[in-house]
């Protein structure tokens, strides 16, 4: 039988298995470690260095004054614990705060109703809560903590199981460029998956949820090894605190989601649609249709699917992070954009591609791009994935924009 908890216990696992909360699993670890800190009575000594060690994983090395992680994520901790009292936590018996200027907790019970003497009612002496009643109670929020910790960290679980997969994958240069702006960063990374896109034949038959779910469980094996704080999102679940807060690798299609479209504000030079991708300003001979089609018995007989994946490397919101867009109408075609980014084969003829280009930046690789490939496959499996076009972009800052992107 696991220990009683009190009720200021019971409460911060009432906050953290909350709606408010689910989509945030780097703020309920700090909410976690903070009460901890804070119920001991050691919560008044932390440190900014401390939590970022203790919470964020930093290194030995990690100076407060250059980076800004933890006082990011407490000042939104603070916000979050607001929205939380302002809707599910309206009638808690306790109170959870975070003042500002320190990192200890508080707690405190609500007030209890004024009650004017000449309507007071009679006075009912309160109920006794037994010891069981206590017990099933603490026990309900402790699963109801651990569904949804198990459902975010299913992805982390997977990894460990598949680390020899992973581990026989060499790490090559050409990786190196191309992932190195999200793995150097200090950031969260949100591996962020499609719900079906309306109007794509993937959502008709249901596949977009097996296609992003199989290409985000191939993203985790690759990253997993690499980066500490990924994390998987649902991304009807995404909010934009977390978008601007962390970076995204947004797997599947946007076609029907406007409010992943517009992040960030850019002019692109390709348009996933639900018949395949728009080419903006064609190039002389370009089409300016690539159209998603299946052509019947060319491999033996069988009939071949062909596709387009579309990857698009932009900045985050305000221009602060990262945002990569792997998008495909179909399954293979959101496989085949995974796969061009996590086999060296491949990340080497697309680095080739990218570098290729003239003006300014030839020779190097673009810091923003957007890439089109064409994927042929058979039974959703791709059997080839091969580069149609490119285009290095020029973001302007947005009118909102931070002071550059980092």
């Amino acid at each position: 039988m696991p220990p009683e908890l009190d009720g200021n216990q019971l409460q911060v696992q009432r906050i953290i298995a909350s709606k408010t909360f689910k989509t945030s699993e780097v703020h309920r670890n700090l909410l976690t470690y903070l009460s901890e800190k804070s119920l001991s009575g050691e919560a008044q000594n932390l440190k900014e260095y401390t939590v970022g060690l203790d919470v964020f994983g930093k290194p030995s090395t990690y100076d407060p004054r250059q980076e800004s992680v933890v006082r990011m994520h407490v000042g939104r901790l603070r916000q979050k614990l607001t929205e939380y009292y302002r809707t599910e936590g309206v009638e808690d018996p306790v109170i959870v705060d975070l003042p500002k200027g320190g990192f200890a907790l508080t707690f405190a019970m609500r007030p209890a109703p004024v009650v004017e003497p000449e309507i007071a009612p009679p006075v009912v002496p309160a109920r006794t809560v037994s010891h069981r009643e206590v017990t099933l109670a603490a026990l309900l929020v402790v699963a109801l903590v651990a569904a949804g910790y198990l459902a975010v960290r299913l992805l982390r679980v997977q990894q460990t199981s598949g680390a020899s997969t992973t581990a026989a994958t060499p790490w090559t240069p050409d990786l190196q460029e191309l992932w190195s702006p999200l793995l150097s960063s200090d950031r969260p990374l949100m591996v962020t998956l499609a719900t079906g896109a309306a109007g794509s034949a993937a959502a008709s038959t249901g596949d977009t949820g097996v296609g992003t779910a199989n290409a985000a469980f191939l993203l985790g094996q690759f990253l997993g090894q690499r980066k500490h704080n990924v994390f998987p999102i649902r991304s009807d679940l995404l909010s934009m605190g977390e978008i601007a807060m962390g970076d995204v690798i947004f797997v599947g299609s946007t076609v029907g989601k406007p409010q992943i479209q517009a992040i960030p504000p850019i002019d692109p030079a390709f348009v996933l649609t639900p018949e395949g991708v728009r080419i903006v300003k064609p190039q002389s001979g370009e089409p300016a249709f690539l159209k998603d089609e299946t052509v019947k018995g060319v491999q033996g007989g069988q009939d071949v699917e062909e596709s387009h994946a579309l990857i698009s490397n932009l900045p985050g919101l305000y221009g602060n992070g990262s945002i990569l867009y792997l998008e495909g109408n179909q399954v293979a075609s959101v496989m085949g954009a995974v796969q061009a980014l996590t086999d060296p084969d491949l990340a080497r003829q697309l680095v080739a591609r990218l570098k290729a280009s003239n003006g300014p930046t030839a020779g190097k690789l673009p810091r923003y791009y957007q890439v089109v490939l064409r994927v042929r496959a058979m039974d959703e499996t791709p059997v080839d994935i091969s580069y149609v076009s490119h285009r290095e972009l020029t973001i302007s800052k947005h009118p909102l924009a931070a002071r550059g992107t980092r």
